[in-house]
């Protein structure tokens, strides 16, 4: 293949602009504010997670607690009602006063029993309450935080973008310039090498793979015509040559 000498430098100009293109797209998917919000949103929905059963557990405290204070209210009720009938002289028989008054005491255990069991609920419901807050608190916090990293990584991507929008568009001037036969070697052999097609031969020396060339290899380039396409015979990408290339 032939091609213009200044075709050939040319191609370096665009080898440039794709590197550049390359790095920018490393760059956008390696940003710390990935892995940093990454963190975070595992974080939140950890702790959101844990709000939820937080809150649950204070529904279901709350319901407890309504719950065993109208059993107490049932029970009172009762007392107050069997107390009346033993106040009110109603109640002659004695084996009946003897069974209203045995009532009245069991009622009066089980009354102080249901309070308990109420405080108990309420020391719970409230200690749920107080991790609930503090959960929400956190979670707040952590969203909060989320939203500013987020807000740092759209910046930096957005700068990204825009760069790699204008070294693109400035890709596609210079390549519409390079003979498109060599454009497309030049685009096989740099998905071919890790993105790298065509390399400067510098100091007789290819910066492709950083070898430097032979007594032989070197004759050849020599003998070449200037119009000719070389290849490097370690890497076989294409060796674009320049005033630089010490032959």
């Amino acid at each position: 293949m032939n091609a213009a000498p200044a075709d050939q430098i040319r191609l370096l100009d665009v080898q440039a602009l794709d590197v550049r293109l390359t790095q920018l797209a490393h760059q956008r998917t390696t940003l710390p504010e990935h892995a940093e919000l990454r963190e975070l949103e595992s974080e939140l929905a950890q702790r959101r997670d844990l709000l939820v059963a937080a809150q649950t557990e204070v529904s279901d405290t709350a319901r407890e607690q309504t719950k065993a204070e109208q059993d107490v209210d049932q029970v009172r009720q009762r007392a107050v009602r069997d107390q009346q009938r033993l106040d009110s002289g109603m109640v002659t028989s004695p084996r009946d006063l003897e069974s209203l008054q045995s009532e009245i005491a069991s009622l009066a255990k089980r009354q102080d029993a249901l309070e308990n069991v109420v405080l108990e609920i309420m020391e719970r419901h409230e200690s749920a309450q107080a991790r609930a807050e503090e959960l929400a608190a956190s979670v707040e916090e952590l969203q909060t935080t989320v939203t500013e990293v987020t807000g740092r990584r759209d910046t930096v991507v957005g700068e990204i973008d825009a760069e790699a929008g204008t070294v693109g568009r400035e890709r596609e001037v210079i390549a519409r310039a390079v003979p498109e036969s060599l454009l497309k070697l030049y685009d096989k052999l740099r998905a071919q090498h890790g993105g790298v097609g065509a390399a400067r031969l510098y100091q007789k020396r290819c910066e492709g793979c950083r070898l430097e060339l032979n007594i032989t290899e070197v004759n050849e380039v020599k003998a070449a015509s200037e119009d000719a396409v070389l290849r490097c015979e370690n890497c076989r990408r294409i060796l674009v040559r320049t005033p630089e290339s010490g032959l």
